[in-house]
């Protein structure tokens, strides 16, 4: 009885693995022919970049910020593998993906931001603005030189996560007159050099 059970599972368990090697295969053939598919080419703008959805749980926060001008709180992130790969007085390696998400600084009676014991303004709950900037190899052509900011991109999105098309002109122009020996970024060059 044991070997008759045994001998039906064989019987059964066979075709099983052909078809799981068969569906394994075809996964892969499907796969190696996305990866061959060529990709769109390049274009420059915002739409080069996603704000991915898990930034706010994978990304690390690397940098925060007080705007008294503006009183809010800017909260800088960066994804994981480029802050591994981060070095001193090194450009920042492709696929780096800078966030930098606002909030409300508290504010008391008078319109002044309130301070934490340690002098820093409190955050209002909730983004009321997300900035992204990403590096890529090849990006950035197409802008001419009082634009380009190397191979970055820069895109603006709401607090939601949903993008907004505006001007970046700014952000471009910004970046290039006062960071241009920092590979184009203020906080995380900074933060760089910080780590030695």
């Amino acid at each position: 009885m044991a070997s008759c059970v045994s001998r039906q599972s064989r019987t059964r368990s066979a075709p099983m693995r052909r078809t799981m090697l068969a569906a394994g295969l075809g996964l892969l053939a499907l796969t190696a022919l996305a990866a061959a598919q060529p990709r769109a080419p390049y274009a420059p703008g915002p739409q080069n970049i996603e704000l991915p959805s898990d930034w706010q749980t994978r990304f690390i926060r690397y940098a925060t910020v007080d705007k008294a001008d503006r009183k809010i709180i800017r909260h800088m992130y960066v994804n994981p593998e480029s802050f591994a790969a981060l070095r001193s007085g090194q450009p920042a390696p492709y696929g780096t993906l800078l966030i930098m998400a606002d909030t409300r600084a508290r504010l008391d009676a008078q319109g002044n931001p309130l301070l934490d014991t340690s002098g820093r303004f409190i955050p209002e709950p909730g983004w009321i603005a997300i900035g992204a900037q990403q590096k890529e190899a090849g990006w950035g052509e197409g802008y001419g030189p009082e634009l380009r900011n190397g191979e970055w991109e820069y895109a603006a999105f709401t607090g939601n996560g949903e993008r907004r098309n505006i001007p970046l002109n700014n952000c471009f122009a910004c970046h290039l007159q006062a960071r241009a020996a920092q590979d184009f970024t203020f906080t995380y060059w900074d933060h760089a050099q910080a780590r030695r």
